[in-house]
């Protein structure tokens, strides 16, 4: 194969031609492709580095709204829990103050309770004995405690008592003052003269002195000085005796 100069430089033109039309119809539009598609690759790049940053501010917002949440919440955590035990206390204290003061009730109650059972059996053991006391003077009712009985009232007749003055006081206008002796049993000549010397001593005026037999006394006396009445016998014994077993609660 021998050597052609012009067919060498016609080959030299024509890639020289080649080239040049490469480079204006193929290879400027490549390379504004290349620049564009590299524009565009920059921009997603920094887009997509945005949305990074983007997110980071996010999760790091997220993180700390989620700390403080946390924070809220125990605190939030913390006062219900003080709330509770305070409400816990007050209601301790409002059912320890509730128990004390039905605990001071029921003992109030107790103790009221215990008196009323203490003054029913003394109540009771006063009705016995003044009921046995009342059988006992009933049973021992005659002569010789009749008898008994006025020389108690003859040695306790010394003075007058107060009521009886008054009486007499009343009646010193008149001659003489009338006495009214009731006895169960009829009373002896001695035992009427002992009777009337004692009260003659004692009173200072003229004394009628009347006497009465009432079989309702048992035994004993009664003496009415206008409206002042000394009784020394059974039967007014007896009615206190009843009337103390009769009382009411």
């Amino acid at each position: 194969m021998e050597f052609n100069l012009s067919t060498f430089i016609l080959e030299i033109i024509n890639f020289l031609i080649l080239i040049w039309i490469l480079q204006r119809l193929f290879y400027k539009p490549l390379l504004d492709v290349i620049a564009k598609r590299k524009q565009f690759i920059d921009q997603s790049l920094n887009d997509a580095k945005n949305l990074q940053q983007q997110a980071e501010q996010q999760r790091s917002l997220y993180e700390n709204r989620q700390k403080l949440w946390e924070q809220e919440k125990q605190a939030a955590m913390a006062a219900l829990q003080q709330q509770l035990e305070a409400e816990r206390r007050a209601q301790l204290d409002r059912l320890n103050a509730d128990l004390d003061q039905e605990r001071q009730k029921a003992k109030v109650a107790l103790s009221k309770q215990c008196r009323e059972l203490q003054q029913q059996a003394e109540k009771q053991a006063l009705q016995n004995g003044a009921k046995f006391a009342g059988m006992l003077l009933q049973q021992a009712a005659g002569p010789e405690l009749e008898a008994r009985l006025f020389t108690l009232l003859l040695d306790n007749l010394t003075t007058l008592p107060e009521a009886c003055k008054l009486c007499l006081t009343m009646l010193g206008a008149k001659k003489s003052v009338p006495i009214k002796i009731t006895t169960a049993y009829a009373l002896p000549v001695e035992m009427r003269r002992q009777l009337e010397q004692r009260l003659t001593l004692l009173i200072n005026n003229q004394i009628n002195f009347q006497y009465h037999q009432d079989a309702v006394l048992l035994a004993g006396l009664r003496m009415d000085i206008g409206a002042w009445v000394l009784n020394a016998n059974l039967q007014h014994e007896l009615t206190g005796f009843a009337e103390i077993a009769n009382a009411p609660e």
